[in-house]
């Protein structure tokens, strides 16, 4: 009897219940940190590949490297090198580095023996700006849920997407430029490989993201180097299709990064990976050429966008995406005028030409209030809703699985100081002076990233705005559906307003989330069906 229940003891510690702070990865021993009275163990800080530094500067990431001891994964890493460009984004990183290939995880505490869904997000900032350690982006809420989540970082602006001849011909690709989307690529394959000792089931991964998230998660599912990894994806206002950081032939990017290395008097290769990390970045700035110019590089891209997805070689998975009712203001369109219709009429003419007739009629101005709404939809469309729009019809037509589209129309409410996070910032490049900054005296919709805390359910640790029961309805609904499709690939469940998928038929339905929750059917396609005849003739 003593033999059987020694035996008994022995094989239910063989047997991982993963509610231990310690968990054993390919490079060692990382030790979470579980808050007092929490049911969530975090762990920061992880490194998934090799510093990109010295001769790695501008080469596919490194497996990291194996580490002695236990790795104490308590404070986030450092964020990857950029300017502080937006004013909502607030870094509990320690400090700024290119030495920035790390990933956060969020596990329950206990999770039996394992196989919960996994959600990796990736954050927003242009694919200039941004890191895994934002509050918003914070994954304990999803995991409370019964979800493993992950934030990861990935190499930003000239450091993570700069082409040039010699790195080309330096490569075993025989690509180059799109080094920030490979840490993506590199993070996906980590979580595939450790992802188990955690409680995580690799088999059941889901990529999510906002604004240029959200355009790496459409790269994500485009590539033939990543499709295979995901079970489901998530993108909030964004899709890497022209007009919105879409990625250019690998020879004009080339001959980009030929033109900006003589502009900073480095000949060679050498000479550019040993410049100083801060030295580089300001240097670039300083020249105005500081945005992230992805690449068709035959290797993690083999085609455009539309190209893959029309001859339905994405993913074949389910998507869940949509965008916020006022992703930018009117300004984008008006600019410093004031918002009349004689005013709106010439702005249009300028933009337009010959089909501003037709523009009016899609996006009328007849008074000074149908100019702001309009002017509003205009520009949001141009900026990031065109773009979502065509990678979800062009799914819903060639992916075989279903497509979920949502509106967030949640306004702010008032804000109650302005310490931490502020205004909601464009997270995306291509609104350039007044426009940037501006935004009208009285919302009409929800700004851009906007949904992002309601949607992780991460409201109250933004202290600057006087969040009302509402707002926490919201959140929560949003988050419920989120959870769901993680889980299941389908955001419905019990409670939940019934959200019907996608069809690619005039008035398909979408679900407007707000206080009140509602399915509702498409009115704008024309809109979209105008601008699609504009950004789909070749160049």
């Amino acid at each position: 009897m003593k033999k059987l229940l020694l035996s008994f003891a022995v094989l239910l510690q063989t047997i991982p219940t993963f509610s231990q702070k310690q968990v054993t990865v390919e490079s060692g021993i990382v030790e979470g940190v579980q808050a007092p009275g929490s049911s969530v163990i975090a762990f920061k800080g992880i490194p998934f590949a090799q510093p990109p530094v010295g001769d790695l500067r501008w080469k596919a990431p490194q497996a990291a490297h194996h580490w002695e001891g236990v790795l104490k994964a308590d404070h986030f890493g450092p964020n990857p090198m950029q300017k502080n460009t937006y004013s909502d984004m607030i870094f509990r990183s320690s400090g700024m580095s290119e030495d920035c290939l790390y990933l956060n995880v969020w596990a329950p505490a206990h999770t039996g023996n394992g196989k919960l869904p996994v959600l990796v997000y990736f954050y927003g900032g242009g694919l200039t700006s941004g890191d895994g350690s934002e509050a918003r982006y914070d994954g304990e809420s999803m995991a409370k849920r019964g979800i493993i989540a992950l934030t990861v970082n990935y190499r930003l602006g000239i450091f993570g997407f700069f082409s040039h001849p010699e790195l080309t011909q330096e490569s075993p690709n025989h690509a180059s430029g799109n080094y920030g989307y490979l840490d993506q690529l590199a993070a996906l394959q980590w979580v595939q490989k450790n992802i188990a000792a955690f409680g995580g089931d690799p088999g059941h991964v889901t990529i999510a993201g906002e604004s240029a998230g959200s355009i790496s998660v459409s790269v994500m599912m485009a590539s033939p180097l990543s499709k295979h990894l995901i079970v489901g994806a998530i993108g909030e206002s964004g899709a890497a299709i022209k007009p919105t950081l879409y990625p250019i032939p690998l020879a004009a990017a080339e001959q980009k990064g030929v033109a900006l290395a003589t502009q900073l008097h480095a000949t060679t290769l050498a000479a550019l990976r040993a410049m100083p990390a801060a030295q580089l970045q300001d240097s670039v700035y300083k020249l105005g050429a500081g945005q992230a110019i992805t690449t068709i590089d035959g290797y993690l891209l083999p085609n455009s966008l539309p190209e893959i997805y029309a001859a339905g070689k994405q993913a074949a998975i389910p998507l869940l995406l949509g965008w916020n009712s006022a992703e930018v203001s009117y300004h984008s369109i008006m600019h410093s005028a004031a918002p009349t219709p004689e005013n709106y009429k010439q702005e249009i003419q300028q933009l337009y030409g010959d089909q501003a007739q037709e523009a009016l009629r899609l996006y009328p101005g007849n008074t000074n209030e149908e100019v702001i709404r309009s002017a509003t939809a205009l520009g949001s469309d141009r900026f990031i809703v065109y773009s979502t729009w065509k990678w979800a019809d062009l799914h819903a037509q060639s992916g075989g699985h279903p497509v979920y589209r949502y509106l967030f129309s949640r306004i702010p409410p008032p804000m109650v100081n302005e310490i931490g996070n502020t205004t909601p910032g464009l997270a995306v490049k291509g609104i350039k002076g007044d426009a940037a900054k501006s935004t009208p005296s009285k919302p009409i919709g929800a700004p851009h990233a906007w949904e992002i805390a309601y949607a992780m359910g991460n409201l109250a640790s933004n202290k600057a705005y006087a969040w009302t029961p509402a707002d926490y309805t919201v959140s929560n609904t949003m988050e419920s559906y989120f959870a769901n499709f993680i889980k299941t690939g389908n955001p419905n469940g019990a409670g939940l307003p019934k959200w019907e998928s996608w069809t690619t038929q005039q008035n398909a339905p979408y679900i407007d989330i707000n206080v009140r929750t509602i399915l509702r059917q498409e009115t704008t396609r024309d809109r979209y069906l105008f601008l699609d005849k504009i950004y789909s003739k070749p160049e």
